[in-house]
């Protein structure tokens, strides 16, 4: 098993003719890109290692930098053909359903499906893992309570007051995945924040081990964050019973999570379906974009690299080079050795398969590719990172300086780790505790107020021929002045 980041030189190149390696990638074409990698190649076991493709910005066209924004893409139409009946089924049979899902998909015979977190006894911990999860627990905790916004008021006008105030979502349902990974930093990334909020149903959905249990871990975070229901379901199964609500499982008004492409089209499926459900953002496999100088520990880039692509098989990852003087063959070296070391370095290696190198002219060049891009999580390990802040426009969430791993954000930093994938950090933004609530406006109008008001309100009606809607003023305009004649 090789990590490789396979780069390319015009002058010195060791592709043949006979090379077999897929090299049509984002739109460009083979015989273009053997024009456009650019550092020595790396030969393994006398053949090219096809892994991650590199690419010099100030070679490419605009049309070619577009398109390597673009992430390996998912054949939703053929997922939402599986997913589709187990959703309608859940809606259909409700516990039955769920049951016979989790004993086909996770091995697990279930008596019931949902546990109430209070009736569990709390779960033993060995006391070096139970003081990491607190620790993270508070900061994950301090960094969502701060966001907690005063209620703001204004007096447009002498007696027009208007104020936002905020309301939590009443029942609410947390994601945690656990395939190939137990996830209770993400039970913490979810239910603290609908703490601080004050949920009052917060139903996390994890799938059980095959003897029926909860992960002890997530059993924890979830019982000191103020979960109230376990569902002992993953998949799409899960989705949907958390959306429609069964016998035994609440119904919830909102959807948190990440998951697998199926907990993705379910959750898709959903929000567009009668059942009424919001969802917190669109996501997709994990990634990771790093920027690094000559100033970079390769050890440590080759390790931000890793951390994302071993999430699994379609996670992406991404390296920018910004200037001259890195060792590039350093961090190969690097990558390598962490890999083989890796339990999880099969999956670690196939992400990289899919991922790429791009060599940057300057810190500009990189974080305007960087923005272009839109990642997840953007790792800036260059030498003054800090002052290169406010150039970014596109991110998850961002990790500044080389001694900030993007690890401290997935775990106990504070700043949450459900993030859009993508590219949609154009628009979404991650988790937060505004995820967890909604903001109704409320306005009150004295009669001076109105009076003052209520003419240019009945003339706009009357542009927009709403006639009930200019009485609704002019009336109460009659009622004001009849009071005032008869004092």
């Amino acid at each position: 098993m090789d990590c490789q980041l396979t780069c390319f030189n015009r002058r010195n190149c060791l592709i043949r003719p006979s090379c077999t390696g897929n090299f049509h990638v984002s739109g460009i074409p083979r015989t273009r890109l053997l024009q456009l990698h650019s550092s020595k190649a790396v030969l393994t076991k006398n053949r090219i290692r096809c892994s991650m493709k590199s690419y010099r910005l100030s070679e490419l066209t605009q049309a070619e930098v577009e398109r390597l924004k673009a992430r390996p893409r998912i054949d939703f139409s053929s997922i939402f053909s599986v997913v589709n009946p187990i959703v309608d089924d859940v809606h259909k049979r409700g516990d039955a359903a769920v049951k016979e899902y989790t004993s086909r998909f996770d091995k697990a015979e279930l008596d019931k499906i949902i546990e109430s977190v209070s009736e569990l006894p709390d779960p033993v911990l060995d006391a070096a893992i139970k003081e990491a999860f607190d620790v993270a627990y508070s900061n994950i905790y301090a960094f969502h309570a701060i966001q907690k916004s005063a209620e703001s008021s204004v007096e447009n006008m002498k007696g027009v007051k208007c104020k936002r105030v905020a309301r939590s979502i009443n029942s609410v349902g947390l994601y945690v995945p656990g395939g190939t990974a137990v996830l209770p930093s993400t039970a913490l990334m979810l239910s603290v924040p609908a703490q601080i909020a004050g949920c009052k149903t917060v139903v996390l959905a994890t799938p059980p081990s095959k003897d029926g249990n909860i992960c002890k871990e997530v059993l924890y975070c979830a019982k000191k964050a103020g979960v109230t229901h376990i569902l002992k379901a993953g998949g799409a199964q899960a989705i949907s019973a958390m959306a429609w609500g069964t016998e035994s499982c609440p119904k919830v008004e909102k959807i948190f999570g990440p998951g697998n492409q199926y907990v993705t089209a379910a959750k898709m499926i959903l929000q567009n379906s009668e059942a009424m459900v919001s969802i917190d953002m669109p996501a997709g496999p994990s990634e990771v974009l790093v920027i690094a100088d000559k100033h970079a520990m390769p050890r440590h880039v080759a390790a931000d690299l890793l951390s994302q692509a071993e999430h699994g098989p379609d996670s992406q990852v991404v390296l920018v080079i910004a200037g001259d003087g890195v060792d590039l063959n350093a961090i190969q070296e690097e990558l390598n050795k962490q890999c083989k070391s890796l339990p999880r370095g099969e999956f670690a290696s196939k992400a990289l398969s899919h991922s790429f190198i791009v060599y940057a002219r300057d810190m500009l060049e990189a974080i305007t590719f960087s923005n272009l891009y839109a990642p997840e999580h953007l790792i800036v390990n260059v030498k003054e990172a800090e002052k290169w802040e406010n150039f970014i426009e596109n991110a998850g969430s961002v990790f500044l300086g080389s001694w900030t791993p993007e690890s401290v954000g997935d775990y106990a930093s504070g700043t949450n780790h459900v993030l859009p994938t993508y590219g949609y950090a154009r628009m979404y933004s991650g988790v937060s505790l505004d995820s967890f609530l909604k903001y109704i406006t409320v306005q009150s109008l004295t009669e001076e107020g109105l009076r003052k008001l209520g003419p240019y309100v009945a003339t706009m009606a009357e542009v927009e021929g709403l006639e009930a809607h200019k009485r609704a003023v002019t009336l109460r305009l009659q009622d004001i002045e009849a009071k005032q004649v008869s004092r």
